[in-house]
C-alpha cells in the first residue's frame, strides 16, 4: 500500500476486490471510450477532448481511508472507470448528455448536474452521469465540461484552492470574481455561435432566393454564392477554346481583389460578371488561342474577369501585376505576366474604347 495510507480490514478486502476486477475495468473504460467516440463522430459533434482512465491504486486507497465505511462492495465505487467528454461550447455539454443517455443506461439517482451550483458557490462544475453499458458492466463515471470549465478545475487544482489550508476571504473573493467571467465568457461564445449560425441561415436564404443585392459581400456570403456555380458558364466558353477539361480550385483567395474593386455585395458581384464576360471571354480567346493547353483551372473565370476590369478601369501595368500578386503571391514573374497580358490586351475591342 502507498506510504501513509492506512486501511482497515474492510478497506482492504474492497482493495482486493479491487485488484481482481481491475482487468475487466480496462477492458470496459476503453469499450465506454471507443463507443462514446464513435457515436460523436457519427452524429458531427467534434468536441476538444475525450479521454477515460481507470481509478489507481493510490487513488482508491485514498478514498477508501476517508470514507471505505461507506461501501459495501467494490461494485459500490462508482468512479472506478472515468469517462470525460470535454467540449468547446456549453450547448454542448447537453447535446453530448443527450447522446450517453442513448448509449449508456444512466443511474439517475446518483448521477448529478453540478452546473446547477447555488448563487453564493464558487467554482466551475461539470455534468456528472453514473452509467452502464446497454449490454451490462460495472458502473462508471461520465463527466462533461467546457474546455473553460475544464481549464477552470485544473486552475484551481494548480493552485490548491480547494486544499486542506484555509484560503484568506479576499483570494476568495478574487477567485469568484475570476469565476463568475469565466461563465459569463463561456456563455458568451454560446450565444455568439448561434447568432453567427443565425446570420448565415439568413444570407444563405437571401442568397438562393436571389435577394444577392441584400447580402453583403463577406466570406461566408461569398462562399453561399460560390454554391451558385456563378462562373460556369464563362468558364465553359474559355475551355472551349481548347476543348480543355476543367479541375476544381478555390477561389477564396479572389475575395480579396473583388473587394478592392469596391464591390459591397453579391449583387455588385453578379453585375461585374455580367459586364465584363464578353470582354474576359475575348481576353481568353486571345491568350489561348494559339496554344494547345487542355485543362484549366476552375477559377480561369474569375482571373480573366479580374483582368479585364482592372484594363478596363485603367489600372495598367501596375494593375495587373496587383492581381497578380494576390492571386499568385508577390514574385518578380508577376511583373512580366502583368507585361505580356497587357501587350496582348491592346488590340481587343474593349480596350480600343479605352484609348
Amino acid at each position: 500500500m502507498g506510504k501513509g495510507i492506512n486501511l482497515d480490514p474492510h478497506g482492504e478486502a474492497l482493495m482486493e476486490q479491487y485488484h481482481k476486477l481491475r482487468p475487466s475495468l480496462e477492458k470496459l473504460a476503453k469499450e465506454a471510450y471507443d463507443l462514446l467516440r464513435t457515436t460523436l463522430r457519427e452524429q458531427g459533434i467534434y468536441v476538444t477532448a475525450i479521454e477515460y482512465r481507470v481509478k489507481s491504486e493510490k487513488s482508491l486507497a485514498g478514498k477508501l481511508e476517508m470514507k471505505g465505511s461507506k461501501y459495501k462492495t467494490i461494485d459500490d465505487v462508482t468512479d472506478l472507470v472515468g469517462l470525460r467528454v470535454i467540449t468547446f461550447y456549453t450547448d454542448e455539454v447537453d447535446k453530448v448528455a443527450a447522446i450517453a443517455k442513448r448509449i449508456f443506461n444512466i443511474d439517475w439517482q446518483e448521477s448529478v448536474d453540478k452546473r446547477k451550483h447555488q448563487l453564493n458557490a464558487f467554482g466551475y462544475n461539470s455534468l456528472h452521469y453514473i452509467c452502464r453499458l446497454k449490454t451490462g458492466s460495472p458502473r462508471f463515471e461520465l463527466q462533461m465540461r467546457t474546455a473553460l470549465q475544464h481549464v477552470w478545475s485544473t486552475i484551481e487544482h494548480d493552485t490548491g484552492y480547494k486544499g486542506d489550508v484555509m484560503i484568506p476571504s479576499e483570494y476568495r473573493r478574487q477567485f469568484s470574481r475570476l469565476a463568475g467571467m469565466l461563465e459569463l465568457i463561456d456563455d458568451e461564445f454560446s450565444r455568439l455561435r448561434i447568432v453567427l449560425t443565425d446570420y448565415r441561415r439568413q444570407i444563405q436564404s437571401l442568397v438562393k432566393n436571389g435577394q444577392l443585392d441584400d447580402v453583403p459581400l463577406s466570406a461566408d456570403s461569398f462562399r453561399s454564392y460560390l454554391d451558385l456555380r456563378p462562373f460556369d458558364r464563362l468558364n465553359g466558353r474559355i475551355a472551349a477554346v481548347n476543348q480543355a477539361e476543367i479541375y476544381p480550385v478555390s477561389m477564396m483567395p479572389y475575395l480579396k481583389l473583388l473587394e478592392s474593386f469596391g464591390l459591397e455585395t453579391l449583387g455588385d458581384v453578379q453585375r461585374f460578371i455580367d459586364d465584363n464576360s464578353d470582354d474576359a471571354h475575348q481576353l481568353a480567346l486571345s491568350q489561348l488561342a494559339l496554344t494547345d493547353l487542355d485543362i484549366l483551372s476552375s477559377s480561369a473565370a474569375l482571373q480573366y474577369l479580374c483582368l479585364v476590369y482592372v484594363l478596363k478601369h485603367n489600372g495598367g501595368l501596375e494593375g495587373l501585376t496587383s492581381v497578380y500578386d494576390i492571386i499568385n503571391g508577390k514574385s518578380d514573374a508577376n511583373g512580366m505576366l502583368a507585361n505580356m497580358m497587357l501587350e496582348q490586351a491592346k488590340t481587343l475591342p474593349f480596350m480600343q474604347k479605352q484609348l
